[in-house]
């Protein structure tokens, strides 16, 4: 299958899922994202994906993440709630709450990362795995419809048991295979980025930029990505609109400049899009 094969995601096609919101609505209309990671000394990971969860829409937005770290976090941003977290045992409660968990931002594979990697795939919750989420899954491969895997061409590698340059050399049948294995929504991250869930053909994002090529962007991804599962969408029309959000908020960024580009720079242009989107 060629490029001109595949399905192009465009921004202007998800209009619907973008609607003005009814006057009446509460924060709880929303959803609520569960972010888990950040061991020490990876905060930065978990706080730039709380805040685009929020920037994109999402009602509530917590973090568990590692104590050394937990009551600074949200020095900047105050909205995000955050919460030290030693083991496993601390994520009873605020799984019981969450709508949805992004895992592996900053996760990290420490005993602490991979307690908290186990008990979270126990749950039925829709989830979004990014980062040592999908380096600790790779060590013990399953199968689920109801997640979303989002990886660079080496966590491709590692998930499929492949070099980084066969992925990139057919990054379609790389793609394929990393979905028919894993099942759920797979996003392969990059210049081209392609999305495959199991019932449509491959979807290609043409937008974005090499000033994207930096710390952090993946994580704002998943934050996007996250919310708009807490927000009620289909796994399978979250994940195109996510990237494609990512990707454009990316180019508008670049206008100023793609060299010294960073990740938060993203966040008032997801905005902007997220609300103008579905105007008419």
């Amino acid at each position: 299958m060629s490029r001109d094969e595949m399905k192009k995601i465009k921004l202007k096609d998800f209009a619907e899922y973008l609607q003005p919101r009814p006057r009446a609505a509460h924060k709880g209309n929303f959803g609520h994202v569960l972010i888990v990671g950040g061991d020490a000394g990876y905060s930065g990971a978990v706080r730039l994906a709380a805040e685009a969860a929020l920037r994109t829409g999402a009602g509530l937005v917590s973090v568990a993440t590692h104590p050394v770290h937990a009551a600074m976090l949200n020095s900047t941003c105050p909205e995000i709630m955050c919460h030290a977290t030693h083991s496993s045992a601390d994520l009873v409660a605020l799984l019981q709450r969450a709508t949805v968990i992004v895992l592996g931002p900053g996760l990290g594979r420490s005993d602490w990362g991979k307690d908290l990697f186990q008990m979270v795939l126990t749950q039925k919750h829709s989830l979004v795995i990014d980062a040592d989420g999908l380096n600790q899954l790779a060590e013990v491969p399953q199968q689920r419809s109801n997640w979303i895997l989002t990886p660079h061409p080496g966590e491709v590698a590692r998930l499929l048991n492949m070099t980084t340059e066969q992925v990139q050399q057919d990054r379609l049948a790389a793609i394929k295979k990393l979905q028919q294995r894993y099942g759920g929504v797979a996003v392969l991250k990059g210049a081209g980025t392609l999305v495959l869930d199991a019932n449509d053909k491959p979807g290609l994002c043409t937008a974005g930029n090499p000033g994207m090529a930096t710390a952090g962007m993946g994580d704002v991804l998943s934050g996007v990505l996250g919310s708009l599962v807490a927000q009620h969408l289909p796994l399978e029309i979250a994940a195109p609109l996510g990237v494609e959000l990512h990707a454009v908020a990316g180019d508008l960024a670049a206008k100023e400049g793609e060299r010294g580009m960073i990740a938060s720079d993203l966040m008032p242009f997801l905005r902007r899009l997220v609300n103008s989107c579905g105007k008419k």
